[in-house]
Order: structure tokens, then sequence, then C-alpha cells
């Protein structure tokens, strides 16, 4: 046991750490994996790292407690989305404890979880570990569970497997069994430029990038009206999303060029391939011919950006019961966001989520983890620790 280790860091002065660790997905994440690492470092910890292609980024995969077995692994992301064009109050890479509430980027989504687990350590190593605890530390959670990858296929080399796994996403300590799976695309539209004054001798890409992108809002109009729908979910069908869209360079000037980037968040057996074929022969059919009558150059390229797969852990399996006992509660619940979750459950590891905080306050300004939230995630650890330690 590390000298000083009588003298416990709260789970609230340990997530101020994290929060000034500004690791927005765009930036590197090292400085928080270096003081991760030299946190857990002197518990003994067996610590693997996996590193992106630039090497500017990892994750943390550590060991604690006795080795060869599955043992029980939690998991969160270091990155944060970014807070440029937000009206924040407050230093958003500066913990701020305000009637109740903890600000700052990532207090919520998702460094609070983080936060709890590292403050958790000594009294799990005082305790007596009887089965391996994982800890993950993944990066590029928020741009499409890209670093998670990394670190899964590290574990399947080194012949790792968790018996079980909780992913730390604000559920507001509520044990999720299900999440929707996510399809992300890059629609590029080409057109003919020339001057605005003779607008019907070009192609003008703006304009048929709109018509391509009503007709996705059609498409999820439907499924709001229509279904299929599943009660379980928050949002209870799948859904059509167009979240940016970039073209043209000056008003007197036919744009030659738009694109668009757009989502499916689909249900469990709803299926994103009917989607994307849909929308494909929409752009081929009605669109690409009045384009080319112009230009023959002109038309749509569609190209994927992500692909996260849905989360759909049975409500009989053992994690499941694991994390209704650590919460206190039989209560289990579905979520229409997106988790590294699916990934661990692909591999092989049967996966809930279960985290500090609620999903309306990630990605806002002001973003915020109320100290309640942070007590249940302590406690929750706590019977957890009573769990898998000798010492009870």
């Amino acid at each position: 046991m590390p000298p000083g280790s009588a003298r416990r860091t709260s789970s609230v002065e340990m997530l101020r750490r994290l929060i000034a660790f500004p690791t927005v997905s765009r930036d590197s994440n090292l400085e928080l994996i270096r003081f991760v690492r030299g946190f857990l470092e002197p518990y003994g910890a067996e610590i693997r790292l996996t590193h992106d292609a630039a090497k500017r980024k990892a994750n943390l995969f550590a060991t604690l407690g006795p080795r060869g077995e599955g043992g029980i692994l939690l998991s969160g992301h270091t990155d944060v989305v970014p807070v440029e064009g937000q009206a924040w109050d407050t230093d958003p890479f500066e913990l701020v404890e305000k009637d109740g509430r903890l600000y700052g980027r990532g207090t919520c989504d998702m460094k609070g979880f983080i936060a709890c687990v590292l403050a958790l350590v000594p009294d799990f190593m005082e305790r007596g570990l009887r089965t391996p605890l994982h800890l993950a530390f993944s990066y590029d959670e928020e741009v499409g569970c890209i670093g998670v990858g990394r670190l899964i296929a590290d574990l399947r080399q080194a012949g790792i497997r968790p018996r079980s796994c909780i992913v730390g996403e604000p559920t507001e300590m509520r044990p999720v069994i299900a999440h929707k799976g996510k399809r992300g695309f890059r629609c590029t539209v080409r057109g003919l430029a020339g001057h605005s004054a003779y607008a019907p001798l070009g192609v003008n890409a703006v304009e048929f990038a709109a018509e391509a992108v009503a007709f996705l809002k059609g498409l999820a109009r439907r499924h709001r009206d229509q279904g299929p729908y599943d009660r379980g979910f928050d949002i209870a069908h799948t859904t059509v999303h167009t979240g940016v869209i970039r073209g043209g360079t000056a008003l007197n000037v036919i744009p030659h060029e738009c694109a668009f980037d757009f989502e499916f968040r689909h249900l469990p057996g709803d299926d994103p391939e009917r989607l994307l074929h849909e929308f494909s022969d929409y752009v081929r059919s009605r669109l690409e011919p009045e384009m080319r009558a112009t230009h023959p150059a002109a038309g749509f390229t569609i190209e994927p950006l992500s692909e996260i797969p849905m989360l759909d852990t049975g409500p009989e399996a053992e994690v499941v019961a694991l994390a209704q006992e650590l919460a206190g509660s039989g209560e289990i619940g579905k979520v229409s966001f997106a988790t590294e979750g699916s990934q661990f459950q692909r591999a092989g590891i049967p996966t809930v989520v279960c985290g500090p905080g609620s999903i309306a306050q990630a990605h806002k300004p002001n973003e915020y983890v109320t100290l309640d939230q942070i007590a249940r995630c302590d406690d929750f650890l706590g019977r957890l620790a009573h769990r898998i330690c000798a010492k009870r």
C-alpha cells in the first residue's frame, strides 16, 4: 500500500483534477493518462496503453488485485466535447461547486464516473480484492467510439476477457441494458459553378443538398409518426438527423460543392441499411438525372463516417442483476444515446451502462453533475467493494 494512503482523495477532489485536463477530442489526452497511470501504479496496477496512429492519444487499461480470472471491468471515456460557441458562466475546465452542483466540461459526460472509480481505488486495495478489478479509460468516444476498438483488440490479443463490464455513462445511476445503434455518413454533392445571374446554366450543389436533407427529414417524420416503436426507450423510434452542412463561396456564385453529415440512430431490429438504400435510391433516381442533364460530372457521393453497434443485454444476464444490486434498485432502462458498451458486448463481455449524472446535461454550456449523483455513485462502488473484497 503506498505511503499516505490513509488520507483519502474524495471523488469531488479527484473530479477537480480530471476537469483541469482539457481533453477535447481534437486534442491529446496524454497528460490525463499520465496522471491516472501515476495514481494507479503505486497500488500495483498492471497497466496496458494503446495509442492512436499519431501517438497523441492513448487508452489506459489497468488490472488491480489478483490476476488470471475474468473479473469485473469499469469503463469510461476521457475525451469531452468542445466548448467553443457556448455561453459558459464559469471556466469550463475549472470545477465550480454551487448549490449542490459541480460545473465543468465533462463533469457529467463522463469524468464524474472516472473520478468516483479512482477515488475508491484505495478502499478496494485496502480491503483486499478477491477477484480482478479492471479499469478502462478510452480516447475519442465522442467522435464515434474510435479509441476503444484498439483497446479491445489489445485485450483480445492478450487473452484478457473480463466476466462483465459496467460503462459509467450518465444514466442517473439507473442500470441501462440497451441503447440504439448509430450509423453516420457524409454526403458530398458536386455541382457546376457559374455566375448566379445565369443560375439555370449551372448546377447548384447547395440546393440539391437541401432537397436531399429534406428527404432525410421526411424519413425522420415517418419514423416519428409510424414507428416501429419500442416504448422502453426514452425516444421510442429510430431517428434521422442532419448535423453539419457546408457549401457555397459567395451569394453571386453558383455553388459547385456542398457536403452534409447525417446519422441514423436505430432501434434493435430496425435495419439502417434499408434506410441508407432508400436515401441513396432517392438521390440516384430523382436528383442526379436532373443534375447530369446540365453537367455529366455532377452528382452525389455517400461515404460512411462511423458505426456504433446496438447494446442489447438480456434482462436475465448476470451483469444486470449485479448492477441492480449495486444500484439498490430493480429498475432497468433503455436509452437513445450510444456508448462504448456495445463494443464490449460485441467482444463477448456482458455489459450494462450505469453512471452519475443526466444525459440532459451533456454537451451543453454549464454542464454539471449533482453532488447527490456523485454520492450515489460512491455508494454503488462501495457496494461493489463489499461484494468483491475480502474485508467487508
